[in-house]
């Protein structure tokens, strides 16, 4: 099923952006002969089926094309491979400083739920951080925190050391970080609810353990099943997100590109990163299919006999 939506995608992906108007070669400087040529060396004068077709049968042949405006002559996975190690880093840090954060929050909002003003701020600031998108969030950052404080760096810096590079990360990662951590504490808090009135937490509590412990012990293990469908796309919502956030901060990363090439009118290169970014996406749903077996031993994936 994998293999035949990353089908339909590239499929619809290649028909929008090569019916979009403009072509790679409109370019004032080249004369009309000039841009007939080279629209028939690449195979651009021809009828749109018959584009696809040629481009599928170089796919099967491993053959992505190259790029024609950002960097000429240059094998698409080439460019995307110098790109990808920054947004990859950039997005696991965001993730990495979520996570905790966001647990540690659900679980104090849960023990906190009949103590009005804390339970109050805790919502507040959850929704405060779930309604301002990431690029608003990001250049409220730079603005108050790079900018005019001057703490942190206003852009990312390709140049300088590994530690200059992960200092001038900060604010990105901030950006993109508060989401998912405000998620990941919404829903946290409501499974964490559910299972403070349970049976089996009863019985904790009856058994000596305090309410923090027996939340901890038991309660969050069996919350964190039912999570599962939110946690790990949280990885592509993220990759979502830094497309702007990239920009931003001037990251050379994958997502600054697929603007680039789409305004550049770089055809190959945008149906590349559109598989990219689709792949992710597919290969966080497998991954979430295959958790449930591994946070829970009585799921079991895939249909097996049953004896009457």
């Amino acid at each position: 099923m994998m293999l035949l939506t990353l089908f339909v995608i590239l499929t619809l992906g290649f028909f929008v952006i090569r019916l979009m108007p403009g072509s790679p070669f409109d370019d004032p400087e080249l004369s009309p002969a000039m841009r007939q040529m080279l629209e028939e060396k690449y195979g651009l004068d021809q009828p749109i089926y018959r584009q696809y077709l040629r481009y599928m049968g170089r796919l099967l042949e491993g053959d992505w094309g190259v790029s024609l405006k950002i960097e000429p002559m240059r094998p698409v996975f080439q460019v995307i491979g110098e790109r990808i190690g920054v947004t990859l880093v950039l997005n696991m840090l965001s993730l990495l400083l979520a996570f905790p954060l966001g647990m540690l929050a659900g679980s104090r909002a849960a023990l906190n739920t009949f103590r009005r003003g804390q339970d109050r701020l805790t919502d507040g600031m959850v929704i405060l951080a779930l309604s301002i998108p990431s690029f608003v969030m990001a250049s409220l950052l730079q603005s108050l925190l790079g900018y005019r404080s001057g703490l942190f760096a206003i852009a990312y810096r390709p140049l300088g050391s590994p530690g200059e590079q992960l200092y001038s990360l900060i604010l990105p990662v901030l950006a993109l970080s508060f989401y998912p951590m405000a998620t990941l504490c919404r829903y946290l808090r409501g499974e964490l609810l559910e299972n403070l009135s349970s049976d089996y937490m009863l019985l904790a509590r009856c058994k000596g353990l305090t309410e923090k412990e027996a939340l901890h012990r038991h309660a969050l293990g069996n919350a964190m099943v039912p999570l599962m469908p939110v946690i790990v796309p949280m990885f592509t919502n993220v990759l979502a997100g830094s497309l702007v956030v990239e920009k931003i901060f001037n990251i050379p990363g994958v997502g600054g590109l697929l603007t680039r090439s789409i305004q550049a009118g770089d055809h190959s290169l945008t149906v590349a990163v559109l598989i990219f970014y689709a792949l992710i996406h597919l290969l966080t749903v497998l991954i979430t299919d295959i958790s449930y077996g591994l946070m829970d031993p009585r799921i079991r994936l895939g249909g097996g006999h049953r004896e009457h």
